[in-house]
């Protein structure tokens, strides 16, 4: 029996096929818990994490206290696309990680794009 968490993990292998980070254009990977949402820039040449954000860092929950999920998730990619451009980073290759791009996954996007990401 196929559950909506093993659909979502063979359309994110799927995706995965065709999304490579390399170190001109790594890959914003978003994934989303029922309450929270994160972001990892990562390099899959070097395996390494470029930059990370999430709505359960201290200093960003704070301020996100009362505000609804999409708000959130618009917040923190305009959060992650600052700290991108901090390390010189401008474009990304966009992984929703298995997630219809839609709600907050559609929103975390559009903040990294307000922020200053191209993808």
């Amino acid at each position: 029996m196929s559950t909506k968490i093993d659909a979502r993990l063979k359309r994110k292998k799927s995706i995965r096929k065709r999304v490579q980070g390399s170190q001109e254009r790594p890959r914003l990977s978003v994934f989303r818990s029922s309450k929270h949402i994160y972001a990892q820039v990562i390099d899959d040449d070097k395996q390494a994490t470029l930059a990370a954000a999430s709505s359960l860092e201290p200093e960003v929950e704070a301020s996100l206290k009362g505000v609804k999920k999409t708000e959130r998730a618009k917040q923190i990619g305009k959060l992650i696309a600052e700290r991108c451009l901090q390390k010189g980073v401008s474009q990304v290759v966009f992984d929703r990680n298995g997630y219809i791009y839609h709600g907050r996954v559609s929103a975390l996007a559009d903040g990294a794009r307000e922020g200053g990401l191209k993808f």
